[in-house]
């Protein structure tokens, strides 16, 4: 029965997802704020349908970013963009290119400011992130980058990655580490999402004006140990 209702929850939501594409493109083309309310309608609509459908409920802990800022987060599953996106008043992401490419999902991505980078070469990709960045200053709003470059499953390790480095360093913000547990209800791939609390939590923020190296090594311990005691929390024991 658990496995069915995860397959309607799924079914649904990519449904949804193109009605409200429908709904609120005409807003979308002709003011930003249009895809803005798109994007915030509809990850708060998969927040409530996981709650009543799967049993899954979510919770964000921590001071939401409103203002100028780099978000640093775990990224364990689509969820966790659905997370942080419900709440931050103008998300945009530093994402792999293909997405641009996805139907709806590209467009509005590319609408809110995201920006496409090639992953597949690492010395070209930083510094296209980085001209992409600086391209979009003058759209204010919360940057998201994932320091370990794609999802990663609950008790996996992957190395983080220097690009977060470069764009701390070239935006002169703070940067605010985020962790979570979504992995644990959520995986990267399949159907099945398992009932229990999803959080996403916003970490005290790392002012600007550290080095490279210092500043990537306070934020993997800050956002590893966060997400490991959010997992714990969830019930997650690491094999």
């Amino acid at each position: 029965m658990r496995w069915l209702m995860s397959f309607l929850f799924v079914v649904q939501m990519y449904l949804v997802m193109g009605l409200m594409a429908v709904v609120f493109t005409p807003w979308a083309l002709v003011n930003r704020a249009g895809a803005f309310a798109g994007v915030h309608t509809y990850c708060r609509w998969v927040r409530w349908t996981a709650r009543w459908m799967v049993g899954l409920r979510s919770e964000v802990r921590g001071t939401v970013p409103t203002g100028e800022a780099l978000i640093a987060s775990k990224h364990q599953s689509f969820f966790d963009i659905i997370l942080i996106c419900s709440v931050a008043p103008r998300p945009k992401f530093i994402m792999k290119k293909e997405l641009k490419w996805t139907p709806i999902l590209g467009w509005y991505a590319l609408r809110i400011g995201c920006v496409p980078v090639d992953r597949g070469r690492r010395g070209a990709a930083i510094s296209q992130m980085m001209n992409g960045v600086a391209q979009g200053r003058q759209e204010p709003g919360q940057l998201i980058i994932y320091p370990q470059g794609t999802r990663v499953a609950p008790g996996a390790a992957r190395p983080y990655k220097v690009g977060t480095g470069l764009l701390y360093q070239q935006l002169n913000q703070p940067c605010i580490p985020a962790a979570t547990n979504v992995g644990v209800f959520w995986p990267r791939t399949g159907i099945y999402r398992k009932p229990g609390l999803a959080v996403v939590e916003f970490l005290p923020a790392i002012p600007p004006g550290q080095a490279i190296e210092p500043f990537m090594a306070e934020l993997e311990q800050v956002i590893e140990t966060a997400s490991n005691r959010l997992m714990a929390e969830a019930g997650f024991r690491a094999g």
